[in-house]
């Protein structure tokens, strides 16, 4: 294992970075203004080691090959395949090769891609940066920052290491992918308290994020592994991928079957060769026939093309599957937890609310789309004739740095989210951009910082004088605010409390908040600085921005409800605006929330307890949303899991399914993940989730059906050796059987559709085994009817005086009818088969019993085939009447599940 070597000066920090003065952690690393000598910074190349995310060894390729044949069900495989050679039929032993050799492909293929979540991680280290060295500025490789290096910051600029901040001149920060955070983060140089959350951590600039306005400076306080991103990175190396239940389920299966099938075939063998009833070459024939016909060889081919078909239904719901395992895992979810920038929102800031002295309007749209309203107690309204309006409509526009522009049939922003948000309020308004931008030219501008929370830019007004148009924070913009004016224009003196209180009611209803002001100016003035905004402001108004739910969220909502799917947003965002989104889509009608902060203070019986009935985890880290993912799983719960940032990937990673976004998703997030939203929306995880329950209900159908007919054929041989009667049907026969099913008819269960009703069903019990008791008495009933179907008509043709290969022939035409028409009832889990669309069928099923027949005319009538195996021709009578068993096994399975559901019904209380 090659890692980078320690850095023992941020390990000697008594206290986190973020609560130090800047004067301190400069006096902790040993370092001053001026930054490193050359030679410091060489010597703690030397101690530190490069600014490098560790590499791990892996498994070697060979190793990784080999190990995907470490499965009970592949022994299984290799022993039919073996038996199969015996029996002297190659071909058969090359087909279940060939299923072998595909799945470890797979599978090997998969790992390998599994692996790329820590290459894509390190590729977030930009490769050069600019540090100050002997009080000169110097462009070197990210890889040789070092702790108590000072690196400058500029607009566009990705983050080479830790930094607490020493200069910050209109600094802005985009964290999301690190800590979710949708809007960049404005920062500052102040000292915070020890317990600041990550994401509120505005004096710090962490590796991989962006530059995205503003300039600054820091001091490197962490390399490395030792960066919040390295210690993603760590935590994503020892997060254990979980079996999905299908994989467990198999194993399950895999056990079970093969020990029951060598048991049953051992004791049969004995049983023969004790008792004298059988030849031991003879014995040891149908023996080999018996488990043969138990091991249902082209299970797994056909499992593996259902998930196949189910990955592609699901791309054409925008869900791009990279797991195989996980299509059906999809349908065993029970928990979906949900980031909500992007995910169940649009990630594009709107205004939504207006609010003057004496009026309030609503804004109708979302988006950047120049559609929408303003409205007033409901009702449309002209801004015109609302002479306070246009006012806080200009200023919004000309205090403003952001353009919308036209590509192909959508609106796209460029600048800060919230100015882009304004200018769309404009065009909704009706007003004309260029037109006031003309009459009004800006002269200047002081930008927004951190320090005075506002911006403003200076224009000359039709008087002949000249004006500041002012934005920023409401506290601020209050203080420095003598009067107000009202929607019908006129000044007068300002109403602090009513204001507060104005503010209050928009952010706590999950609303950011900017406020806006006009001040007067001389005509000649010509610059403006933070001193000329001390008082005398006109305050006009404020604005609610929000970022609107997906218009399809709520639906998709609903339906999670009714498939009893427990939803949970966590966010890196603020619980007033992530419980007020998780309302409005109908998360809850009063959403429970929890904040990081509050989860630090929780042990696990009590986070136990609360994730129960917890709809929004706010202010989250990666370290929280991994233990909430686990916590889910201690109570036995399949989880997925969406994301979009590298602080996502391990919780996305550990979850049964990972879920990230194609569109605005990091690599690191794709990789590390089961499946990729290419359209970056929540409704298409519950198509995906309808899908796999799809695919589930299909695997359950092939099982369904190879297991009953496998086991069916196998009992006829098992009744034919105990009581010593000469066999209906041979082993060569029965591999016919086998071959010619499980690839025509098996094969076209995977094409089932949903069935009606499959939403409306709970999950599935993730620890489930597929042979429960009701598999186990379908097996059972199935058997008793085919073993039934196959002595009855050998005894009939051979009392009929036919002889014994007539008879045998006969005996396989009824086994592969019976199983055709047992195929149309396995079709439908939860309804009824005999119905218009049941007797039908899908195409494929058509197709599949049409391959059958023919090949089943083949067999009996083709001379070659004769030969191969041992048949004869049939009579038309004969015929009629192997048609009528198959009709009568489907009258009677039906039958039998119609009384089996009023059963199960009546004693659940749901009839």
């Amino acid at each position: 294992m090659s890692r980078a070597k320690k850095n023992t000066t941020t390990a000697a920090a008594p206290q986190p970075w973020h609560s130090m003065a800047p004067s301190t952690v400069l006096e902790r690393f040993k370092s001053n203004p001026h930054g490193l000598t050359d030679q410091e910074a060489a010597e703690r190349y030397q101690k530190n080691g490069p600014n490098r995310l560790p590499t791990y060894k892996r498994r070697g390729p060979a190793i990784r090959l080999f190990l995907q044949f470490h499965n009970l069900l592949i022994y299984v495989l290799i022993g039919a395949a073996l038996l199969s050679l015996v029996l002297g039929h190659g071909i058969d032993a090359l087909v279940i090769a060939a299923v072998v050799l595909l799945n470890a492909l797979i599978g090997f293929i998969q790992e390998g891609q599994a692996e790329k979540a820590l290459d894509a991680i390190r590729t977030m280290i930009d490769p050069h940066c600019s540090v100050l060295r002997d009080n000169c500025r110097h462009s070197i490789a990210a890889d040789h920052v070092v702790p108590g290096d000072i690196v400058f910051l500029d607009a566009g600029d990705r983050v080479p290491a830790d930094l607490r901040l020493l200069s910050s001149h209109a600094l802005h920060m985009d964290e999301a992918a690190l800590t979710g955070e949708s809007l960049p983060v404005e920062k500052h140089t102040g000292s915070l308290a020890q317990s600041t959350a990550l994401a509120d951590r505005s004096n710090m600039a962490y590796t991989g994020s962006y530059v995205a306005s503003g300039q600054g400076m820091g001091v490197v306080v962490a390399t490395a592994q030792n960066t919040q991103l390295g210690q993603i990175g760590t935590m994503l190396q020892k997060v254990e991928v979980p079996k999905t239940p299908l994989i467990i389920q198999m194993d399950q299966f895999a056990r079970t079957l093969a020990l029951l099938t060598l048991s049953v075939a051992a004791i049969a063998f004995l049983y023969t060769t004790l008792i004298g009833t059988t030849p031991v070459a003879d014995a040891f024939m149908a023996v080999i026939g018996l488990a043969v016909s138990a091991i249902p060889e082209g299970l797994p081919a056909v499992l593996s093309i259902t998930l196949a078909l189910g990955v592609q239904r699901m791309a054409k719901r925008h869900a791009i599957i990279r797991r195989l395992p996980a299509v059906e895992t999809l349908g065993a979810v029970s928990v979906i937890c949900t980031d909500k920038t992007g995910t169940l929102t649009r990630n594009e800031m709107t205004v939504s609310a207006l609010a003057l002295s004496d009026a309030a309007y609503d804004v109708t749209g979302a988006g950047y789309e120049p559609e929408g309203a303003i409205l007033q107690d409901g009702q449309t309204i002209d801004p015109a004739g609302h002479p306070g309006l246009p006012a806080l409509l200009e200023v919004a526009a000309l205090c403003n740095d952001a353009r919308i522009r036209k590509s192909g049939s959508t609106h796209v922003a460029e600048g800060d989210p919230m100015e882009a948000a304004l200018i769309t309020l404009a065009m909704k308004a009706g007003q004309d951009l260029a037109q006031i931008r003309h009459q009004f030219p800006r002269r200047t501008a002081l930008p927004f910082d951190a320090r005075h929370r506002f911006m403003a830019t200076l224009h000359p007004d039709a008087q002949g004088q000249c004006f500041a148009a002012i934005k920023g924070a409401p506290e601020k913009l209050l203080a420095i605010c003598t009067k107000e004016r009202n929607a019908q224009g006129e000044d007068r003196p300002i109403d602090l409390a009513g204001w507060h209180k104005k503010i209050g009611q928009l952010a706590a209803q999950g609303q950011r908040v900017l406020a806006f002001a006009v001040k007067s100016f001389p005509a000649d003035k010509q610059e403006i600085s933070v001193q000329d905004f001390e008082t005398d402001a006109v305050f006009l108004g404020c604005m609610g921005f929000i970022d609107p739910p997906r218009k399809e969220v709520a639906s998709a909502i609903k339906d999670c409800h009714t498939a009893s799917i427990h939803v949970v947003m966590i966010t890196g965002d603020h619980a007033a605006t992530a419980t007020e989104i998780a309302r409005q889509i109908g998360l809850s009608n009063t959403p429970e929330t929890i904040t990081g902060a509050e989860l630090d203070r929780m042990d696990d019986p009590a986070l136990a307890a609360a994730i129960t009935k917890t709809d929004v985890f706010a202010r989250t880290t990666p370290e929280h949303k991994l233990r909430l993912v686990e916590a889910f799983q201690k109570q036995k719960r399949v989880l997925a899991m969406t994301g979009d940032g590298v602080n996502d990937a391990p919780a996305l990673k550990r979850a049964d399914v990972g879920v990230a976004m194609g569109k605005k998703g990091t690599e690191a997030a794709k990789q590390a993940a089961d499946m990729v939203l290419a359209d970056d929306n929540f409704s298409s995880i519950v198509a995906a989730v309808r899908e796999g329950r799809t695919v589930y209900d299909n695997l359950m159908k092939v099982i369904g059906w190879t297991l009953p007919t496998s086991i069916g054929e196998a009992m006829t041989i098992l009744i034919a050796l105990f009581f010593g009667l000469a066999l209906p049907v041979t082993p060569v026969q029965i591999l016919w059987i086998n071959m010619i099913t499980a690839v025509a008819l098996g094969t076209t269960l995977a094409f089932e559709p949903t069935e009606p009703g499959t939403m409306s069903r709970p999950p599935r019990k993730s620890g489930r085994p597929i042979l429960d008791g009701a598999l186990i008495w379908q097996v059972l009933f199935l058997s008793v009817l085919f073993l039934a179907g196959a002595f009855g008509v050998f005894y009939k043709a051979q009392a009929n005086g036919l002889p014994i290969e007539a008879a045998r022939t006969i005996v396989v035409n009824t086994l592969v009818v019976m199983e055709i028409f047992y195929l149309f009832s396995v079709r439908y889990i939860h309804g009824s088969s005999i119905t218009l669309r049941g007797v039908i069928g899908t195409k494929a099923v058509l197709i599949g019993v049409a391959l059958v027949a023919v090949g089943q005319l083949a067999f009996t009538y083709l001379p070659a085939m004769q030969a191969v195996f041992d048949t004869r021709p049939i009579s038309l009578v004969d015929g009629a009447i192997i048609l009528l068993i198959g009709i009568a096994l489907i009258v009677i399975v039906e039958m039998e599940k119609k009384i089996r559901r009023t059963f199960f019904a009546r004693k659940t209380g749901k009839i």
